[in-house]
């Protein structure tokens, strides 16, 4: 059976690399072989200790590389700090006082400038580390493709809040947001399903807690306890309980009534995506195998390649 899993996935890998299309066509899964190959091992060791240190941070880094995809593509923007002259990503409102693990990039980049100077892009290492984070919470194991470039200068605060889905958004803004991506509804389930892993703040959910009926109503008074009606805001509670590894419990959730966010629920709230949930909240392996190919499919949107963008030696700022 595990044999068999694993050669399905292989063959959704091979079809989601075929179908990178030519602006991915210098991506690779051998792409650092000769010129970096000790790369995968040095971000395995620095996201081992890092997740090992603080479980959380493996959804925190799986998050970043999510918020950096979702706007201009998987470019290492999100990385990038506000200069004299530029606002970049990191203030948005759906990044600021929110988005961590930085410290964790910085630290395997150095290690691998050490390595190889001047050759491995923040975005190539920002993708492998967001698969390395998930495998280490009990997730699957997808091949990344590699080659990515970064980009020299973030996207705008307002190209940020209006591309990365907001958590009180309603089912037909989600379907659009996902769609702007080239993402189906199915897809947009399926990446939701990062959300088994990591927390939320009270301000994120406060609403649904209080005033949101299809919710379950023992699991909001649980919720209320840690985030009242007021203060509080920056209280955490994990969007899948009791789960604390990579599973579909998220989706055994939905179908319960407790998803913790807004945005959440709505993608089983009497909508055309009900049947997907259920399915993967019935079928574990079902889920692995399509959050893989999704996640190939994601760390492909719109990459810099070739002679785009460069090779940053910081990955805070361009060179």
């Amino acid at each position: 059976m595990a044999s068999s899993s694993s050669s399905i996935i292989k063959i959704l890998l091979l079809v989601a690399a075929i179908a990178i299309g030519s602006a991915n066509a210098q991506l690779s899964w051998d792409f650092y072989e000769s010129s970096c190959p000790d790369l995968q091992d040095i971000v395995r060791e620095v996201m081992t200790d890092a997740v090992f240190g603080e479980r959380r941070m493996g959804a925190s880094i799986l998050r970043m590389h999510f918020h950096d995809c979702f706007v201009h593509g998987c470019d290492g923007s999100v990385l990038l700090d506000d200069t004299s002259s530029v606002t970049g990503e990191k203030g948005a409102a759906p990044n600021r006082n929110s988005l961590r693990g930085f410290e964790v990039i910085d630290e395997i980049k150095t290690q691998v400038e050490a390595a190889c100077p001047n050759t491995v892009s923040c975005a190539d290492i920002l993708t492998i580390a967001a698969r390395d984070g998930v495998e280490l919470l009990g997730g699957p194991r997808w091949e990344v493709p590699l080659g990515r470039r970064d980009a020299r200068n973030p996207a705008t605060p307002a190209e940020v809040n209006s591309n990365i889905p907001s958590p009180f958004s309603d089912f037909p803004d989600l379907v659009r947001s996902f769609a702007a991506k080239r993402f189906s509804a199915r897809d947009m389930v399926i990446l939701s399903g990062g959300h088994n892993i990591g927390f939320a703040q009270c301000f994120l959910f406060r609403n649904r807690i209080y005033n949101e009926t299809n919710i379950n109503s023992t699991y909001a008074a649980g919720l209320q306890a840690n985030c009242p009606r007021t203060g509080g805001d920056s209280n955490i509670a994990p969007l899948d309980v009791p789960s604390a590894v990579f599973d579909n419990n998220y989706y055994k959730n939905l179908v319960n009534r407790r998803g913790l966010l807004h945005s959440d629920q709505q993608i089983f709230n009497g909508v055309s995506t009900d049947s997907v949930v259920q399915h993967f909240a019935n079928d574990g392996a079902a889920f692995r195998r399509a959050f893989s190919e999704t996640m190939v499919r994601m760390g492909n949107l719109s990459p810099l390649t070739g002679t785009a963008g460069e090779i940053r030696r910081n990955c805070h700022r361009h060179n």
